[in-house]
């Protein structure tokens, strides 16, 4: 016979959610769900329409390239590693596709070009940070150069706007309801590195490798080929991006994308993911891509200059590194109080 909770149950039931909205609320992501809220509030004040849905999507594809791109370094840095050349690779991309284009080459080659050179670039990347062992930071440093010197001399101080008609399109034309494609990839994208990195054996080897790579290699895990799948990933990633940034803008500059890393590594960082690799969630990068898209527009808003923004950003991206840190440090110290006083007793 089946026993039917008395009615003294639900009040303790109730208690027990609230218990846990609050616990749920002291993490990182409640704190971060929080901050979300009061920007929310403060930009539909000074603008009453502010959280209506197309406004809310026009925000996402103001910065959906560099949304697309965060999400794939949300792999890279839970590894362990950075990459700093995606906004050059971006630019490119976008430059070698447009470069092509214009002397003739059919406008579907240019951009499988495009897109072979993110792959070939990631790939270089990835070899010298998986096979050689120099540190990525260095690494994507020579890369964030080196690329945007290559844009450079592909482009020179000019501006490419002899796009092909259908990338225009594909860029700034609705593809489903309101919908562009850009906006559309990055659902699908966002879906995949969810499953990825949740649920499948591969998402386990990237936490692994970035809490001690050492000690997945001795379980068995093939960590080169980890780190080298994820550079070469990262290089297609930011070529795609490269692209549907130039189809979006209807043209091409040497200066494209130029400083979007900030943005990509404060989008990572702030949602939760450590700068040293091994944890993180994707579920906080999202909500950190939030209060950045609704922190620039509101800043926007107030007519704050493109440098103050950038200002509010850097500080952010110190934040988000700074508090986990002072964080952790108070449990550990909390902890060894605790253990201090438990050895007193006995």
């Amino acid at each position: 016979m089946a026993l039917n909770p008395s009615p003294a149950d639900a009040p303790a039931a109730s208690r027990g959610i609230v218990k846990r909205l609050l616990a749920w609320f002291k993490t990182w992501e409640g704190l971060l769900l929080g901050i979300l809220i009061v920007v929310l509030i403060v930009n539909s004040s000074a603008v009453p329409a502010y959280l209506s849905p197309g406004n809310q999507v026009n925000l996402f594809i103001l910065y959906i390239e560099k949304i697309i791109i965060a999400l794939m370094m949300t792999f890279i840095i839970i590894n362990g590693e950075i990459d700093l050349s995606v906004a050059s690779l971006m630019g490119l991309a976008a430059g070698t596709m447009a470069r092509l284009f214009e002397a003739g080459v059919p406008s579907g080659v240019a951009v499988v070009a495009a897109l072979g050179l993110g792959l070939l670039c990631g790939a270089f990347n990835g070899f010298w940070v998986a096979y050689i062992g120099l540190p990525s930071l260095v690494v994507t440093l020579a890369g964030l150069i080196t690329y945007r010197g290559l844009t450079w001399v592909l482009i020179e101080d000019r501006s490419i706007s002899t796009l092909p008609a259908w990338l225009n399109d594909l860029g700034q034309k609705p593809l489903v309801g309101s919908l562009p494609l850009a906006l559309i990839l990055f659902f699908g994208l966002a879906v995949l590195a969810y499953i990825v990195l949740q649920f499948s054996g591969f998402g386990r080897y990237v936490y692994a490798i970035g809490i001690n790579s050492d000690v997945a290699r001795y379980s068995g895990v093939n960590v080169r080929r980890v780190k080298m799948t994820l550079f070469i990933a990262s290089g297609f990633v930011a070529s795609l991006a490269g692209l549907l940034y130039a189809a979006r803008l209807g043209a091409v500059r040497s200066s494209t994308a130029e400083g979007f890393e900030l943005d990509i590594i404060t989008m990572v960082l702030l949602g939760g993911v450590s700068i040293f690799g091994g944890s993180g969630t994707l579920r906080g990068v999202l909500l950190s891509i939030l209060i950045i898209l609704n922190l620039r527009n509101g800043m926007g808003l107030a007519y704050l200059s493109a440098n103050v923004q950038t200002g509010v950003i850097g500080l952010l991206l110190i934040l988000s590194v700074l508090i986990p840190n002072l964080a952790g440090s108070a449990r550990a110290a909390l902890a060894r109080r605790r253990e201090a006083r438990i050895a007193e007793a006995d």
